[in-house]
């Protein structure tokens, strides 16, 4: 694994320099108002510092394999709030874009070296020998199948996931940018905390699908999907809801998106959860081999992201990004993993995220008929606002909550085993 992260990493190095040619042109001085040096001193420490995982910090993988990912969880959500402090106070106080980079860096380098000692503590046998990849990889030759695998997946999704502000750039403006920058930048750290609770299980599900019991397997699957699924509206009505309001409290009224506007995004992200237990499974049963399906998801998004921009400007951006979504992770992905993984009827998908849809959607709008505005105003203060989401996402929790529960017995038999589990805690304490 140390082989092949290095060759990917030398190849990312490769890429990242001959991008870097092309900046001026990218980022003109014109439009953008930031300094040539500024842009280059940034571009080559966010390079760096993403170069680090595959140089340094690929021995974590062994963690999520061990289900000890909680390990890197900590040390990185530790860090990156300490961080995001300092960056914070030193942009008050300074207003220095350098030292804003500098720092973003050297926390970088900080992380790399306390994961890599804490996995030293915790493997203290584990000794890379990476010049011994290349010679390994004759005796275990599935493993750079699956690597090439994934690497096309990760550098598709990449290639689509990174053209977003560029696109939006060009058929919007920089402002554009800043405005849909300060959604991404909220919601993706809440989804990121959501996210490293739900992939905790990752190594458990492999175990599980390892073993061959299939009916196992699928019974697990149907109790993660029913709590992603939740787990999923519970995420929509609160962006839904509350993210504009925040933004207006947080940098003003003026940098508010109007919620048409931002809507393929959080139908995006409802959708994530979905694909984050389809790709949690596709993983475990080693089903990587549609490689074409990456490079169609990059044409489908790029393609109606460019045209639909063009004439609709940010929503156009987001339509396409929601559209290659919805027809790959979520299409695609489930025939593939229903046919060749858990073998059942295609249709059982369907019927099954058919009545989360419905119940959460109707859930969605009569909240937004009964309670929108009357709780809070985007005139409020920040207290007034938590106070207001709380109950609001309380109610939505609950009242949906019922409801699925009576209707979905993967559900009910997820929150049973919870239940279970602490029950068992509790009595060993």
């Amino acid at each position: 694994m140390g082989y092949l992260y290095r060759c990917i990493g030398l190849f990312i190095l490769s890429a990242g320099v001959i991008l870097s040619f092309f900046l001026p042109l990218i980022f003109p001085q014109d439009n953008t108002g930031f300094p040539l040096p500024l842009i280059y001193f940034a571009y080559y420490s966010f390079l760096t510092s993403s170069l680090i995982g595959y140089f340094i910090n690929y021995r974590q993988t062994l963690l999520n394999a061990d289900q000890k990912g909680y390990v890197v969880a900590a040390y990185f959500q530790t860090a990156n709030i300490v961080k995001t402090i300092i960056q914070m106070i030193s942009a008050y106080y300074t207003g220095n874009y350098y030292i804003w980079v500098i720092i973003e860096f050297l926390f970088g380098i900080n992380f790399a070296i306390i994961l890599n000692w804490k996995i030293n503590e915790t493997y203290p046998w584990l000794k890379t020998r990476i010049k011994e990849g290349h010679k390994l990889l004759k005796q275990y030759p599935d493993v750079i199948t699956k690597t090439k695998q994934l690497f096309i997946h990760k550098l598709a999704g990449s290639i689509c996931l990174q053209s977003y502000n560029i696109i939006i750039y060009g058929v919007a403006s920089l402002s554009m940018v800043a405005m849909y920058g300060n959604y991404t930048l909220i919601i993706g750290k809440i989804i990121g905390l959501i996210n490293t609770v739900l992939g905790s299980s990752n190594a458990s599900v492999g175990n599980l699908a390892a073993q061959g019991n299939v009916q196992r397997t699928r019974d697990i699957y149907w109790e993660m999907a029913g709590f992603t699924s939740f787990i999923g509206g519970i995420v929509l009505y609160g962006l839904v809801e509350f993210s504009t309001p925040f933004i207006g409290l947080w940098v003003g009224t003026e940098f508010e998106l109007a919620l048409w506007m931002i809507i393929p995004y959080f139908i995006k992200i409802y959708c994530d959860f979905t694909t984050t237990n389809l790709n949690t499974f596709l993983f475990a049963h080693g089903l990587f081999y549609d490689v074409w399906a990456p490079f169609v998801e990059s044409v489908i998004c790029l393609g109606i992201s460019i045209g639909a921009g063009i004439k609709w400007g940010l929503f156009g951006v987001l339509l396409g990004s929601m559209t290659s979504n919805l027809i790959i992770n979520v299409g695609w992905k489930s025939y593939f993993l229903f046919s060749k993984g858990l073998r059942l009827p295609w249709m059982k998908f369907w019927l099954f995220y058919g009545k989360y849809i419905v119940v959460q959607i109707s859930a969605i709008i009569a909240m937004r008929i009964l309670f929108h505005g009357q709780l809070f105003s985007t005139n409020s203060n920040f207290i007034q606002l938590a106070i207001s989401s709380v109950l609001l996402i309380l109610i939505y929790t609950v009242s949906t909550g019922i409801i699925l529960i009576s209707l979905d017995p993967g559900l009910r038999n997820f929150l049973i085993h919870i239940r279970s589990h602490f029950s068992h805690k509790a009595s060993v304490a």
